[in-house]
């Protein structure tokens, strides 16, 4: 395995003409952020990051001090490079536009700052989530302009805050892992052209919610746990991490199929198919994945509005198959 770092991983793809400078640069900004983003998790109650801001994001959920810290880290870094017309975050109601002081760039960037925050107190690996839109040139970057389908996305990548911090990005040519090395300060290539095998026999799901699920979740989740007795005629193990950063990671590092789907309260979904779904399904694809609501590709799923929930089924492309017949089966 050869050790490029994330620049020189970045100037490889744009002289193959996979990016332009611009989209090197924007990734390359995102990076940095993650890794101030990594020294305030790493840093705990010693960096003021432990519990709850006195505050509420746009869903209505309390924030957490990284939540708070995290989006104001990744928005001071982005806002003046040059390369984005417009952003957006999971923490905020409305699009924010480059300042008219600073050149405006063809991107729009979306990002959910730190998933999974709920586990901050509790030392479980978090996450920072993020996708990348062109903009339409001449076009005001309004909300509208932000509604496109997953499948338009130019990048996608998320970082993990776990025992080493890990970095998975596309650019649209497969799916590649870097690891910070804690000593040069330098994402490093670790995994190159991830491969998430087509079978598995992992599930990942909030069993708590079991009932109210749909019937063709709990079909295939009974058969999973019926194990060799069952109709599947294997042994299943079950995880649940509860930060979607963590519980997709595994899934691209060993298989798996993680399973967030929609239920008798959550009648839409639950996950945001903006700033979690849709990067998550570009990568969870680009490594030969598949991820679906349960019934329809995530990424030909046409936005409707900036915050929208929905369920999200993704992973080892025979287990997702497998969930969507089930639903039509049902239907």
């Amino acid at each position: 395995m050869r050790r490029a770092s994330l620049t020189q991983f970045l100037i490889e793809r744009q002289r193959a003409g996979r990016i332009n400078a611009d989209l090197r640069l924007l990734i390359e900004t995102i990076a940095r952020a993650c890794k101030a983003i990594s020294t305030r998790v790493n840093k705990g109650a010693l960096g003021g990051g432990h519990g709850s801001a006195s505050s509420e994001n746009v869903q209505g959920e309390i924030q957490k001090n990284l939540d708070v810290m995290s989006n104001e880290i990744l928005l001071e870094a982005n806002e003046w490079g040059g390369n984005l017309a417009a952003l957006v975050s999971e923490e905020m109601e409305d699009v924010k536009p480059t300042p008219t002081h600073y050149p405006r760039g063809e991107y729009l960037l979306l990002f959910d700052p730190l998933d999974g925050s709920s586990n901050i107190d509790v030392n479980i690996s978090v996450g920072t989530i993020f996708s990348v839109l062109r903009c339409p040139p001449g076009v005001e970057p309004d909300e509208q302009v932000f509604l496109q389908p997953g499948r338009s996305q130019v990048a996608a990548g998320f970082a993990v805050y776990g025992p080493t911090t890990q970095l998975v990005i596309t650019v649209g040519d497969g799916a590649y892992g870097f690891t910070l090395d804690r000593e040069t300060f330098t994402f490093v290539l670790t995994q190159e052209g991830i491969k998430i095998p087509q079978d598995t026999a992992e599930f990942a799901i909030n069993a708590s919610n079991m009932r109210r699920w749909e019937p063709p979740v709990k079909r295939y989740i009974d058969e999973c746990l019926a194990g060799k007795d069952g109709p599947r005629g294997k042994e299943f193990n079950m995880r649940w991490v509860a930060s979607m950063v963590a519980d997709v990671y595994r899934v691209l590092s060993r298989g798996g199929i993680f399973m967030y789907p929609r239920d008798s309260k959550n009648k839409d979904g639950r996950l945001r198919l903006m700033y979690e779904a849709n990067p998550m399904a570009f990568i969870v694809e680009q490594a030969g994945g598949s991820a679906t609501d349960g019934k329809t590709r995530i990424l030909d799923i046409r936005p409707k509005k900036l915050h929208q929930r929905i369920a999200v089924v993704l992973g080892s492309k025979n287990e997702v198959d497998r969930v969507t017949s089930y639903h039509a089966n049902s239907q």
